[in-house]
């Protein structure tokens, strides 16, 4: 059967903090507790913000909920768009499915993303979250798909790569290049035998056409 439906975690496969999250957090305390180093962040935070609370959440809140705290992979609008362009041609739609709360979804709109998407779905609106079938179920149904015509990409192991296919998605496991993979999840001496890698959104696309060729 072919692919007729792409969904995509957001964190660390779409989008991902613009700094480390330790390094903007003592950004935003330095107004109130002067400049802090990683190690002395979390006691310093502990004895030390009570005093500010009330003007620091609404900043934290305000940068992790905005392209202030977030920034696209270099690859994530130019796919989208491409995706969009090429996947709707051939009857494809694409989705959203994230283990987040409702700030992810301010995210992706300040970064222009939810034009690209056609459902999000975030575990903090559904009241589910990956690897439970329920939210990926609810992400076909809402788009009139079956599971095994949908392919879930993200970075996570467990959630999303075999918590998709526990559901009768396909799925693609995303790892860029590099020690880091800019951000992204890599467990200490995972184990990715036989399991379908690419190394950027851009392949997902290539990867799709490719099936949807073999079907036809």
């Amino acid at each position: 059967m072919a692919i007729r439906l792409v969904t995509f975690d957001a964190l660390h496969t779409l989008v991902t903090p613009r700094l480390p999250v330790y390094v903007q957090y003592a950004q935003t305390f330095e107004p109130y507790l002067g400049a802090l180093d990683p190690a002395a962040l979390k006691s310093a935070f502990k004895t030390a913000v009570d005093a500010s609370l009330g003007e620091i959440v609404p900043r934290l809140l305000k940068r992790f909920s905005s392209r202030e705290g977030y920034k696209l992979f270099d690859d994530s609008l130019e796919t989208l768009v491409a995706a969009v362009r090429r996947l709707k041609e051939l009857g494809i739609r694409t989705g959203m499915i994230s283990n987040t709360d409702a700030r992810m979804r301010a995210v992706i709109e300040d970064l222009d993303l939810i034009p690209q998407l056609d459902a999000v779905l975030l575990s903090e609106e559904e009241g589910v979250e990956k690897p439970s079938c329920e939210i990926f179920k609810r992400a076909c149904e809402r788009l009139g798909v079956k599971p095994h015509e949908t392919v879930h990409v993200g970075d996570e192991l467990d959630c999303d790569y075999q918590g998709a296919q526990a559901c009768g998605l396909q799925a693609l496991l995303i790892r860029r290049p590099g020690p880091e993979g800019e951000e992204e999840r890599k467990e200490p001496g995972e184990d990715l035998t036989g399991v379908q890698v690419v190394p950027s959104l851009l392949q997902v696309v290539e990867w799709v056409q490719q099936q949807n060729a073999q079907r036809t």
